[in-house]
């Protein structure tokens, strides 16, 4: 059995880098082969490396560093008939995918124990257009904020950086026209921002999408059809007080396998895959239900996992041992 550790010396804090020696070692202990790699300033450097790992035969590939990093190894992944198992020991700004899993965000060598209990997840992809993500999809004009907050700043001041720029920005959130397709219908109209959740962390906040489920094949779209500050601030009130907003007229809450995204003036659409930059509409989303196999902290999970998937784990851990 072979892992490969893809980390990225430059995510969050800049602390993996010390902390390599230790991970390969907890990799050695939990049966593997271990050896690691370097991200580089290349475009797609841990991307092209997973898909190099994955086509030489390695079982486990352990993706280190920020949400950007894990998209970028589960794009160079996600194509392939056989996938290796993934595990994700997070060193960046908000660590929304391993906030979602409760994998330990402040210590890289806590992260990697995880892969010591062996128990992962059969956890959905989603597909945009040629383009997967792991976590959310978003656009509009409140996911702007996104691409202006510098990587230095982000470096020092994580999450922060985006509250800070984010209130700035509130005063020039406008209305977006656009056509979204999903299964119970389409809407037609403006939107300040619109996104699609596979979990319940969403910038660093878990109230966002409060019924979230793993593996169910099924995404949470939210689009939020006002672009009243006023109003916003409300809903985000709503959001951080036990997930109220919901049920509120001035969103659509639903589930969708499928979710089509158009603009509907001539006016350009980004859309962000995972905190980043992943193309503009139109875009197709598609759900790639149990997709690749996930290390999680599983004992903390039993809300988000459904008795199906509950039952696989176990099955497996039982085969292995």
């Amino acid at each position: 059995m072979r892992a490969r550790l893809i980390y990225n010396p430059t995510s969050g804090h800049e602390t993996m880098t010390n902390s390599v020696g230790d991970v390969l070692d907890i990799l050695e202990q939990a049966g593997y082969e271990a050896s690691a790699f370097r991200t580089t300033p290349e475009e797609n450097s841990a991307q092209k490396e997973a898909k190099r790992a994955a086509l030489a035969g390695f079982d486990l590939l352990v993706a280190a560093g920020g949400d950007g990093t894990i998209n970028e190894v589960v794009n160079g992944i996600a194509e392939l008939d056989k996938r290796p198992q993934l595990a994700i020991i997070p060193s960046g700004t908000t660590n929304d995918f391993a906030r979602a899993l409760k994998i330990p965000r402040e210590d890289p060598i806590e992260a990697a124990k995880i892969i010591l209990n062996k128990k992962f997840l059969p956890m959905d992809i989603g597909k945009a257009n040629d383009k997967y993500f792991m976590n959310i999809a978003a656009g509009g004009s409140m996911t702007e904020l996104t691409y202006e907050v510098p990587s230095a700043l982000k470096s020092v001041l994580g999450y922060l950086a985006y509250l800070v720029k984010g209130a700035e920005m509130l005063p020039k959130i406008g209305p977006t026209k656009m056509k979204i397709e999903y299964d119970e219908g389409e809407y037609v109209g403006s939107a300040s921002m619109f996104f699609i959740a596979m979990t319940n962390s969403v910038g660093g906040f878990e109230q966002v999408v409060p019924d979230q489920q793993f593996s169910d094949g099924l995404f949470t779209l939210i689009v939020i059809k006002t672009s009243n500050l006023k109003d916003i601030v409300h809903l985000i009130a709503l959001a951080l007080n036990g997930g109220r907003h919901v049920d509120n007229d001035k969103i659509i809450y639903t589930n969708s396998r499928k979710i089509k995204i158009t603009p509907e003036d001539d006016k350009k659409l980004m859309i962000n895959l995972d905190g980043e930059y992943g193309g503009d509409a139109p875009m197709e989303f598609d759900n790639l239900q149990q997709h690749i196999d996930i290390y999680a902290n599983t004992s903390e999970l039993k809300d988000s996992i459904s008795d199906s998937v509950k039952i696989e784990t176990k099955q497996v851990n039982n085969e292995e041992k």
